[in-house]
């Protein structure tokens, strides 16, 4: 196959699972809302059972579903039969994920969990199914066909009923109020739990640690500060610390792009004025996005007192990025 090929190949079979999403989403009714209520409604936890491709979108559903705020749990069918059915406490609804929804081993376990009370919630590739025939709500993961050219890997159809359980996780964190501090608190040990709990103030660089400048400060002032602080920037400030600008080594290495000798050039002939900044209460969430979202990106921003206005600091993206728990936050 030449790269061509390929590269068509590739394209061809993202846009068909692309369109049978789409076309789910289309499908999207009351029963979808149904299904809702069923997770809202029960404090418990879901289980979600699966076999084969389905089995591993059910694991994925699972893991969307616990990081917004939904206890769930996968369940092997055939080992809920050999003892794992203790899992289950009254009335946890279950979810079905079949493409074909005559999976024998899903459907020996109706009779059983009709016994612990259990909704069934079914994410079914065929909705005239027997499965489907047995569930409380049906969710329509039906495709016109795979994207593979025999029509049976579980492509197209594996990309619906992931979608479908994505759906419904973000459905239920949305009735539940889930916002971002809850968020946080499910993903304490990952960079982004991190900068939804922290802010710019538990990592920003204050006092002695910040190369400070005045305007009329000369180039080899600013590049010696600048070497001794190590931050890659410094604050240019009046005498009452009103940022006037920022200098950070690339307007250093701009300024001799520009003329040979810059010893003669004052902080105020390098520095860039009316820089974006930031606030000590802001998270590192949104000072990250200040950074990075945007034609071109920068690494450092000053941070300014929201009460008076003065520069207390800066806060760099190696600031954000840097492994481990916020120095300021551990003492």
């Amino acid at each position: 196959m030449g790269v061509l090929e390929c590269e068509a190949t590739a394209r061809e079979v993202m846009e068909i699972e692309a369109e049978a999403i789409a076309l789910a989403a289309r499908r999207i009714d009351e029963e979808f809302s149904r299904a809702v209520q069923m997770v809202v409604k029960h404090r418990g936890k879901l289980v979600v059972t699966g076999v084969g491709k389905s089995g591993l979108v059910g694991r994925k559903i699972v893991s969307t579903l616990r990081s917004t705020g939904t206890p769930a749990v996968f369940l092997h069918p055939v080992e809920a039969a050999h003892g794992d059915l203790g899992i289950y406490a009254p009335e946890d609804p279950t979810i079905f994920i079949s493409k074909s929804g005559s999976t024998a081993e899903l459907s020996r376990l109706i009779p059983i969990l009709r016994e612990f009370s259990s909704p069934l919630l079914g994410i079914l590739g065929n909705t005239s199914s027997p499965l489907a025939a047995e569930m409380d709500v049906v969710l329509d993961a039906s495709v016109r066909a795979e994207a593979d050219p025999n029509d049976l890997a579980p492509t197209a159809s594996s990309a619906v009923a992931m979608a479908l359980g994505d759906a419904l996780a973000i459905a239920v964190m949305r009735a539940r109020n889930f916002g971002p501090e809850e968020f946080a608190v499910f993903h304490p040990g990952g960079q982004l739990g991190r900068n939804l709990k922290f802010t710019v103030g538990d990592v920003m660089h204050t006092d002695e640690a910040v190369a400070w400048a005045s305007p009329s400060d000369s180039a080899k002032q600013v590049i010696i500060a600048m070497s001794q602080k190590a931050l890659g920037a410094a604050c240019v400030v009046s005498a009452d610390r009103r940022l006037e600008g920022i200098i950070t080594d690339g307007d250093l290495r701009r300024a001799l792009t520009r003329k040979d000798d810059i010893r003669e050039l004052r902080a105020s002939d390098i520095m860039t004025p009316n820089p974006v900044v930031t606030r000590p209460d802001v998270s590192l969430r949104d000072a990250l996005r200040l950074m990075e979202d945007r034609p071109s990106q920068i690494s450092v921003l000053p941070v300014l007192d929201p009460k008076d206005g003065r520069c207390l600091g800066i806060i760099r993206l190696h600031d954000i990025y840097q492994a481990g728990r916020p120095p300021r936050a551990a003492l």
